[in-house]
């Protein structure tokens, strides 16, 4: 047991002394690695500091001659901008000289100028006193005149200009007279034959249309349902339509007042269906106002197809067929407008089918001539200016825009076409029938045409007949001669389309007679 301890002891000892061996032999080693570490680690810096040293020296070397370069370079721009300075100096006063010149030139040119100023206001004394004296002159010498002449300078010269202007206005009238006679005739045959044969192949209705207004009661009891518990019903009604519903002692009737002929058809269709239907109440008012409303676009879009296929116009924009619709409920002095602008389509494109000229447009321009009628309610501007606008809106030919203008004579035709369209729309207002007016402002116009005419020197009397639409004017013979009719003729016509406003025209006839009278014994 004790052998294997010392053993042991032994072996303990012997590994204690080989790791110290080992140990020690390790530490030379690492010893001897750190002195390497450190030479080679000062050999570096060494060598670094070296290197650092050369690019020191050379980036001194480097800005040396950097500085000596900008040196140089600074040295040429001092001297280049000492030249320039020079030669600055030297254009200053070489302007220098030449503007002293100029001053001399202007000093001199100045005192020329004030030698002139003298001489032409000595000139003017001059000029003034002989004007003086000439004036004077003029004055004795005209004195002497007007003493020999016993007529004053203004006497003398109005009596001048009083006989060429009598002799002028004669040979004027003259000429004026045969051309007009010459025109007239041969204007009066082409005219009369192609408006007597459009006439005759067009056969129109004489039946005066016109906006119901009344609606039928069946029983007064039906009134006060109209109006309602409080009147509620009749404002809802009102509302709904835009329309004034007036309820008086009219038996079994009520009116529809309202200045949109659209709104009044509205309302009077509504009412009637909600007397059929005997539900009055401001629910179904709205219910059955609104359901019109829809059923008169379809109606009035209907109208403006059946008037253009009738017409044979087509590649109308649906606006404008629209509107075409809505003139079936508009009239002018009675005449339905609908109505009217078809008759004028169709005589306008049997004279243009006469003439040569394009049947087509002529057509299309009759038809679109009083477009404007359908919006001039809701707009500003005369029916001309708002038809041109609707017309160059949906871009429409200028032969239509020119038919629309010139109808009225708002502007001067440039086409053929628009001469027709004015002529046949002339007709279709003038023909029997077509249009009423009030007694009133019947009688009114013919007093006035009368007025008018009676108003002009010369004149015995004035008759206004055929309904208004001619004048004729008796002259004494003694005071008007025949050159001066014509004049005369003219001058009433004017007068009548200024202080006027009349449908269609007038047609002025002055009439001068002399009589010689003798007796055989």
């Amino acid at each position: 047991m004790s052998a294997s301890i010392v053993l042991s002891v032994v072996i303990l000892v012997m590994a204690t002394g080989i790791g110290l061996c080992l140990g020690y032999q390790g530490y030379r080693i690492a010893q001897r690695v750190r002195r390497e570490a450190d030479a080679q680690a000062r050999q570096i810096v060494h060598d670094a500091e070296k290197e650092a040293e050369g690019q020191k020296r050379e980036a001194a070397l480097a800005a040396q001659a950097s500085w000596f370069q900008a040196k140089a370079q600074a040295e040429q721009e001092a001297t280049a901008a000492r030249l320039a300075i020079q030669q600055l100096q030297q254009d200053v006063q070489l302007r220098a000289e030449h503007l002293d010149r100029q001053v001399a030139h202007l000093e001199a040119q100045d005192q020329a100028l004030q030698l002139r100023v003298q001489h032409c206001v000595e000139r003017e004394a001059l000029y003034e006193r002989k004007e003086q004296e000439l004036a004077t002159l003029l004055a004795t010498q005209q004195h002497t005149l007007e003493q020999i002449a016993r007529l004053t300078a203004a006497e003398a010269k109005q009596q001048l200009i009083d006989r060429m202007l009598a002799e002028a206005r004669t040979e004027a009238a003259e000429k004026m007279r045969r051309t007009d006679e010459e025109a007239k005739e041969l204007a009066r045959k082409r005219a009369s034959f192609y408006t007597s044969l459009a006439i005759q192949r067009f056969a129109a209705d004489h039946v005066v249309e016109s906006s119901v207004s009344v609606v039928a009661l069946p029983s007064e009891e039906m009134k006060g349902r109209i109006i309602g518990r409080e009147g509620r019903n009749i404002r809802a009604f009102e509302t709904a339509t835009g329309v004034d519903l007036i309820i008086d002692d009219t038996p079994e009737a009520v009116v529809i007042s309202g200045f949109d002929p659209i709104r009044r058809e509205v309302a009077r269709l509504a009412l009637e269906r909600l007397l059929a239907d005997g539900r009055i109440h401001p629910g179904r008012i709205e219910d059955v106002v609104e359901k019109v409303k829809h059923e008169m676009a379809t109606t009035l879009k209907e109208a403006g197809e059946a008037a253009a296929f009738e017409v044979g116009v087509e590649d109308l924009h649906p606006d404008i067929v629209t509107m075409l619709g809505r003139l079936k409920y508009r009239t002018s002095y009675s005449q339905n407008v609908l109505q009217h602008v078809k008759e004028t389509a169709f005589l306008a494109g049997m004279m243009a089918a006469e003439l040569g000229a394009d049947e087509r447009m002529a057509r299309r321009a009759g038809l679109l001539h009083d477009i404007g009628k359908a919006a001039d309610h809701m707009t500003q501007g005369t029916h001309v200016q708002i038809g041109q606008d609707i017309a160059r809106k949906y871009n429409e030919p200028d032969i239509v825009l020119n038919a629309i203008g010139c109808h009225h004579e708002d502007e001067e035709p440039r086409y053929v076409e628009a001469i027709l369209v004015a002529a046949a729309d002339a007709l279709s207002a003038a023909r029997p029938g077509a249009r009423r007016e009030m007694l009133e402002g019947y009688v009114k116009r013919l007093r006035k045409l009368e007025e008018i005419g009676d108003s002009f020197a010369g004149v015995e009397k004035t008759y206004a007949i055929q309904a208004g639409r001619e004048i004729r004017i008796i002259v004494q013979p003694e005071q008007v001669n025949d050159a001066e009719a014509l004049l005369l003729a003219r001058d009433v016509a004017k007068r009548i389309e200024q202080d006027m406003v009349y449908p269609g025209q007038i047609r002025v006839t002055v009439l001068r007679e002399t009589r010689a009278t003798d007796y055989a014994r």
